[in-house]
């Protein structure tokens, strides 16, 4: 592969047609919503919010919940979670693998269901459920979200972005009926920084990208952030090195290799692009507020 000037200059879009979809249900069904639960990943904060969200779910309260807390570097999180509420959401972090923080989602519920009840009661209405609305980018982690809130497999998990692809309604427990909705993203990537974070954590479907392009977009973004976690995974020093020469360095060092010890470039990057995917590297955030 030659690589020149415009590497790392390819637009990343991805919106096929069952996001569009996807969009235009939950706004037929959006009056029979009383919350939404927004998902974003820990790890990119700013990077997977949906963009247009606010268009889609209009005032309905939220709570917006950060997965993948347990892979994040939590102080640079913690500076969005703060952020966030300032900003006057309620924020709720949680980490999957231990079920830390499932059950204030379920208690902020409550507080939402138990007001809107009181609502229907002054008007001569019966108490009913509430109806909640989960939404969020691909591979966020919706669907091990709602297995961990019902308390068993209710969802089917799957590490690709693009797993679920219809609306359903799931019944949480005895109070709550949550609304699943595939993960959905914007029509256009304007920020082409924010979509190549999307790519590198998952969230844009691999076959329609550059794997070596990305592999170092994610070099440049690592070391930028975290020079001594990169430095220490590949035993070697980056100073003065280019984004490829360290490809091709971590190439040599991996037998990333094809015949007469040529650099196999797909391989390098394969194993860049899996190290961040495995948490190679430990708790890494990639945005920053400033």
């Amino acid at each position: 592969m030659n690589y020149n000037e415009s590497c790392h200059k390819t637009a990343i879009n991805w919106y096929p047609g069952h996001m569009q979809k996807t969009k235009r249900e939950i706004k037929e069904k959006l009056n029979l919503i009383d919350i939404i639960y927004e998902v974003i990943d820990a790890r990119m904060p700013i990077s997977s919010k949906i963009k247009d969200i606010d268009d889609l779910i209009k005032d309905k309260p939220r709570i917006l919940i950060m997965t993948k807390y347990d892979l994040c570097d939590t102080k640079e999180t913690d500076k969005f979670i703060n952020y966030y509420e300032n900003l006057g959401y309620m924020v709720v972090a949680v980490d999957l693998m231990t079920n830390k923080n499932i059950k204030k989602i379920l208690e902020l519920s409550e507080i939402v269901r138990k007001n809107l009840n009181e609502k229907r009661k002054n008007k001569g209405l019966k108490p009913r459920n509430l109806r909640a609305l989960i939404i969020g980018i691909p591979n966020v982690g919706k669907s091990t979200l709602i297995n961990r809130l019902v308390g068993k497999k209710v969802a089917g998990v799957g590490n690709i972005p693009g797993f679920t692809k219809s609306l359903s309604w799931i019944r949480v427990n005895k109070n709550i009926d949550l609304l699943d909705s595939p993960g959905i993203l914007w029509p256009k990537l304007e920020d082409q920084e924010g979509a190549k974070k999307l790519a590198i954590l998952s969230s844009i479907k691999e076959e329609i990208l550059n794997k070596e392009e990305l592999a170092l977009t994610a070099i440049n973004i690592i070391i930028k952030l975290y020079k001594n976690k990169f430095e220490e995974r590949y035993n070697l020093s980056v100073n003065n090195m280019s984004d490829l020469e360290i490809l091709e360095s971590i190439a040599k060092k991996r037998g990333a290799l094809s015949k007469g010890n040529n650099i196999n470039y797909e391989k390098a990057s394969t194993i860049v692009l899996n190290d961040i995917k495995n948490n190679a590297f430990k708790n890494i955030t990639l945005d920053r507020l400033n």
